[in-house]
Order: structure tokens, then sequence, then C-alpha cells
């Protein structure tokens, strides 16, 4: 029998209930399920992922003639709501396949509530709102609460994608009104799908937990991102630089021979100490590598008030890893993102990224550099925070958000890969001119300081603001004037101007409100350049 698996994150603010609606819509638990972890019963909330899942049969809709299919399991993947926690939430969101975003129907939208929502945006996945804790309404009244939530939340939700979501109320309490809770479920089997598969690519597997059995191994628990794994395999925990073989496989306590991408299982391994890696990656040995820095397609979210800035320092997280980060912005004009990031051509940098480079007119890049090596697939989602913000306002943490184009893992990348990326800055000094020589020749001042060193830009291109071209021949005297020369001269007009008696610094000029000819020198620099080389196009 082939059971299709859906996981479906349980996500919201802080004791709005979704640990008690996963218990109410489960029918098999795990080792890591109903906050078992001590910490989470001490402190009576949800601090660490907990797993468990509901079995039912394959709705009609997603029977297809050749279909493999027979049964629908949702594994509920139970987040942590707590605002000190967002680190959980996030790798947690990138596991799913549906979020059922959990409301307090008292309460109505909180601050990890909307963060939830920037989450659900990002991984675009399908949305279930369930509004709980009803039974705390008279019911005289729970009609008229219910109705006024719902019409709330779909203008709030009005500009988003899930502007369309289901919303069902229920009651998640022990002996809660088992209607409600039919209810979710039927709303579960009528959202799910069958999602993008690809069991043919290489093993990922993301571990959320390892403990040991006696007798029997080390078990890792967690959700397999692609590819497909089975009974006897090699597995690399590239991290730890290990290889190792798989004993056995476990889905929900049932034995298997063989899981795809999509499952959560259990599987098992011998001669592994399980606090040498709580969380982490597994994969087909070779195929992942420890990555030092990434290029990142670069999308801002809306709801993150402060600007995108080059030279600050970012919470990067990369499946369950969030490591600080330099981020270096830069954008091209080439909008196609098909092409994406091409190491060959040149990218200009942004100090900032602002509405115009936001909303589409440029492609928008990053550069991070992690400050502890991360691994993740290819492609895999980055989102970018400011976790060092209050936990305690109302302001949205999560600034940016991407996939990795380019992982870099040479550890010496800084000598080795980062003067091979072309992100400019453009330069632009404007001087004056102080003198006509001839009708081919001027010598300008005001471009450069007098402890410039002048070879540097020698033969360099300017202009005038009067439009002729010309080009740096040399310096001239010892106050950073130089000397300008004209290949086609200067036009009448110019020369008329600076052949004027007494016209020595386009003095007489200023006097009549003229603005005195303006000499532009336009340049590039690249950053990562350890020469660098002054370029014009």
């Amino acid at each position: 029998m082939e059971t299709l698996n859906l996981n479906v994150g349980l996500l919201g603010h802080v004791d709005s209930g979704k640990t008690s609606i996963a218990k109410c819509l489960s029918t098999t638990s795990s080792t890591a399920c109903f906050d078992k972890n001590p910490q989470s019963q001490e402190r009576g909330i949800t601090i660490d992922l907990g797993f468990s899942s509901l079995s039912t049969d394959l709705p009609e809709r997603l029977i297809q003639a050749k279909s493999k299919w027979t049964k629908l399991q949702f594994t509920l993947v139970d987040c942590p709501g707590h605002a000190s926690l967002i680190r959980t939430i996030i790798g947690g969101a990138q596991i799913i396949d549906m979020m059922m975003l959990v409301i307090d129907i008292n309460k109505g939208v909180q601050t990890q509530t909307a963060e939830c929502i920037v989450i659900g945006e990002i991984t675009s996945k399908p949305l279930i709102i369930v509004l709980n804790k009803i039974d705390l309404i008279d019911e005289g009244k729970q009609a008229v609460v219910i109705a006024k939530v719902k019409k709330k939340l779909q203008l709030t939700l009005a500009n988003t994608c899930f502007k369309n979501a289901p919303i069902v109320a229920i009651a998640a309490n022990p002996g809660g009104q088992e209607e409600n809770i039919r209810q979710a479920k039927e709303v579960l089997k009528e959202t799910s799908f069958i999602p993008e598969r690809h069991p043919d690519k290489p093993m990922v597997f993301s571990v959320d937990h390892c403990f040991s059995i006696k007798g029997k191994g080390t078990i890792l628990t967690g959700t397999i991102l692609q590819g497909t794994i089975k009974v006897n395999d090699n597995i690399e925990l590239p991290a730890l630089q290990l290889i190792k073989k798989v004993k056995s496989i476990q889905i929900f306590h049932q034995n298997i021979d063989e899981a795809v991408q999509g499952d959560r299982i259990g599987l098992c391994v011998t001669q592994f100490d399980p606090k040498s890696m709580e969380r982490g990656v597994a994969c087909v040995p070779g195929y992942l590598s420890r990555l030092y820095a990434a290029v990142i397609s670069v999308a801002k979210v809306k709801y993150y008030k402060q600007q995108l800035t080059s030279k600050t320092k970012y919470h990067i997280t990369v499946g369950y890893n969030t490591v600080l980060s330099k981020t270096t912005f830069f954008t091209s004009s080439q909008i196609d993102k098909n092409t994406g990031f091409n190491i060959i051509s040149e990218y200009k940098h942004a100090e900032m990224l602002d509405d115009s480079n936001i909303d589409g007119v440029e492609q928008c890049y990053a550069l991070v550099e992690f400050e502890k090596s991360v691994i993740s697939c290819e492609n895999g989602l980055i989102i970018g925070s400011k976790l060092d913000m209050d936990i305690h306002s109302s302001t949205c943490r999560i600034a940016f958000y991407g996939s990795i184009i380019w992982g870099i893992a040479d550890k010496n990348y800084v000598a080795n890969i980062l003067p091979t990326i072309k992100i400019f800055k453009s330069k632009e000094k404007v001087g004056v001119i102080h003198r006509m020589v001839n009708n081919y020749e001027v010598i300008g001042q005001a471009l450069f300081k007098k402890e410039t060193k002048m070879q540097v830009f020698q033969n360099l291109r300017v202009s005038l603001s009067t439009g002729e071209m010309g080009v740096i021949e040399s310096s001239f005297g010892q106050g950073g004037k130089v000397k300008i020369r004209f290949p086609d001269g200067l036009k009448l007009e110019t020369i008329t101007q600076l052949s004027k008696k007494g016209n020595k610094n386009n003095e007489d000029i200023n006097e009549k409100g003229k603005e005195p000819i303006k000499v532009i020198l336009r340049f590039k620099k690249f950053i990562f350049d350890k020469k660098k080389l002054i370029v014009q196009n």
C-alpha cells in the first residue's frame, strides 16, 4: 500500500493552542511530539518541533488512473510560537508542504501570527486558518464572533496570497467539540494535493532529532528533502565528515525498506554518538559540502520596514541553521530570472535596496559570508532576518528571502573566489576648467586632491558639461590640476566662453549667473579587486 505523505506545519503565536490541535487531529504520535521535551513541560510552551500524524483515505479528486497512492497521511509539524524561537519556526517551515495557521479567536492576529503569515508567503505553501478556543465564548455569541473575526481576517489577508484561504473554527481542549475537529480534518483533506517530488535526485535528509536506543543504535529522525533512501544505503553526515550505513527505517513505528522525498522517517545507524549532532543534514556521500559563502537571489519582505543595506549583518537561516552573516547587496539590469547569476558578468553594488530594485526594475542579489559554515542543497531556501530586534515590539524581523544560486565551498574564498566576482561601484568626480591652453587642451582643477596619485587616472576619458569628450593626459603643477586633451577639439561656443577676458576661472560667467564649465570623470571600481584598478566602459 503506497501512502502519500504531506507535511503540515502548525504555526501561530505562543499559547494559541497548536499542540492541543495536534493532539486532537493525530492518530499516531512519535518520540518527538506533544511537548515531551522536559523543558517544554517545565515552561509550559512548545520549544522544539513536535511530530505526529493523521492517516486517512485518499480523496477521490487525488485518485488518478496511474497514481500509485492509495492512502493519505498528514505529518503534523508542531512549531513553537514564542518570539525567541523564531529560528526553529523558520527551520520547521522549510520542510512542510502545507500550513495550518492557528489563531486564538479571543486575541486575533498577534505579532508572531503575522510573522508566520510572512513565512507562509515566502515558502508559498497552501494555508488553512484555524480559529481556536471558541469554547471560551458564550454559546449564544459564538456564531456572531466567528463571523466577525473571519471578516476581519479576510481583510487582513486581502493583499496576500492567502486571501482565499479556508477558515475553520474549533475548540481543541480535551473533550472539545468533536464536530469541529471533524470539520478541521475535512478541510485538511479538501486542501490536500499531490506535491512535486523528485525521488530520482540525490538523497538529502533533514535531521531534526538524534537519540540512542540501547541495543539497536542511534536514531536520526527527520524529513527527506529530495531523493530516495533504502535500508543498507550509505549516508554521509557532511558536517561531521562521517559515512554511516542505514540499518533500518521506520515511518511512525512501521518498518519499511524504502522512503522517498516528503516522508517523515526515523533511520537507525550504529556507532554514532547522538550528542555529536542535534540537527543537521544527511545525504548521499559526496553530494553536499560546507559552504562558507554564497550568492543568493533576493526579494525583500514587504512588511520589513527598514532598508536592506550592505555591510549589515543579518541572521541567515539555511535549513535548521541560523548563522550571522555579512551581506553585500548588488543588482543587475537583466531581470530575466531564468538567466540567473553569471560569474563572468558585471553587477552593480547597492549600498541599499530601494523600491526601484525591489519592484522589479533590477534583479537583486546578495553575497552572504557566513560566520560559521552551513550545508545546503542547490537552490536551497534562504531567509534573512534581524533577530537582534526587540522581540516585544510589533515590528517584522524577517527582512528578505531567496535561494542559493552559487554556493562557495572554498574556505579561502576571500583570496581565491571574491576577486573573481565582478561587483562594482560607480564613481564620479566633478571639477571645472581652470583655463584653456588652446583649442584642443584645457587645464582642469578640483577633480583631484593635491596628494592624489595621478598616474592611476592618466588616459581616462572625461566629458565637459558642454558635451565634448576628452582624455586626461597628465598632472599639471602641484595642486591636483590636470591637462586634458580633446582629440576632436572644443566647440566654438566653449572656446568663446573660455576666451573671454578675465575668464581664467570662469569668474565672469559666474557673475552673469551662468554655471562654470564642468569637467566630469566617470569610472567604476570592483569592490573585491585586490589591485583596486579603475575601469571605464
